[in-house]
């Protein structure tokens, strides 16, 4: 039985207020390992990433949330949506797959109590 391999893109979220992103593509991702699998990877790969500056390498990532999938119609948000949190966040005990990853999908990491904390007040500081 063979894997089932795609590509996606993983936006590392420093900062919801200031926008701070930085989108990493990943290839040839197994989509049969868990959701905690996948973090732990992107966790230990962040640290020897050339090119990410030191500020995305130090950063705590511990959530992921699919952000748009290949074909499907975007949001207007320009860092992570903020709706629809049960069905976008990816739980850790499912496997990639089962959390709706397929080829393409656009994931972010960032850190769910900074997520919580924009969610209460969303506002944008430029």
């Amino acid at each position: 039985m063979s894997s089932e391999k795609v590509t996606i893109t993983v936006r590392l979220v420093r900062s919801f207020e200031h926008r701070n992103f930085k989108p990493v593509v990943y290839h040839d991702v197994n989509v049969d390992q868990s959701v905690k699998e996948f973090l732990n990877f992107l966790q230990n790969d962040i640290l020897s990433k050339p090119g990410l500056p030191p500020p995305y390498k130090k950063y705590t990532y511990d959530t992921l949330k699919i952000i748009h999938q290949a074909h499907g119609a975007k949001s207007n948000d320009l860092v992570v949506s903020l709706d629809n949190d049960e069905q976008l966040m990816l739980n850790e005990a499912s496997t990639l797959k089962e959390a709706g990853v397929a080829h393409e999908t656009e994931l972010a990491c960032f850190k769910k109590e900074d997520y919580e904390k924009f969610k209460k007040n969303p506002v944008m500081i430029w």
